[in-house]
């Protein structure tokens, strides 16, 4: 039972880990890290041949360095379809399919998957919450899939 669970964990812990595509600095800091903008890319934990690459802005300087800086709720995404689409399993109408920690209490990176079944097409949204209150700011994009591979549902 405990070699399941830590499978599962490891298997899920791997489906949603960023992978660093790289970063340009946007502000000098003298002391700490600059100011940035990183891109990362996401598999689609259920639809594979689908990368998300979503860029955000990371504060620098000296709270970046140790963790406590609150980085801009701003975010963009562009999904691709980067080998044949395949689903691993039928898939619910609209799934969050990755949640980020950006600050240590306050806030979260969020990617939300979504089903448009007319066009056959996955909908992918990020946007960025608070615990208090949410940031209208968000990104959308889409990876339309081929009529051949119809997208099951749930």
């Amino acid at each position: 039972m405990k070699r399941l669970v830590l499978l599962s964990l490891m298997l899920f812990a791997s489906a949603v880990r960023a992978e660093p595509i790289g970063e340009v600095d946007t502000v000098f800091k003298l002391i700490g890290p600059d100011h940035k903008i990183v891109v990362d890319a996401y598999d689609d934990p259920k639809v594979s041949g689908v990368t998300c690459y979503v860029s955000r802005a990371k504060t620098g300087g000296i709270k970046g360095a140790i963790g406590i800086a609150e980085d801009k709720a701003e975010a963009s995404i562009a999904c691709r379809q980067v080998g044949p689409i395949a689903f691993t399993a039928p898939l619910p109408v609209q799934e969050e399919v990755l949640t980020e920690r950006q600050s240590i209490l306050f806030k979260r990176l969020r990617v939300v998957r979504m089903v448009d079944k007319a066009r056959n097409a996955l909908v992918y949204l990020t946007y960025s919450d608070r615990v208090i209150e949410g940031s209208p700011k968000n990104s959308v994009t889409v990876v339309p899939v081929d009529r051949a591979t119809p997208i099951r549902l749930k």
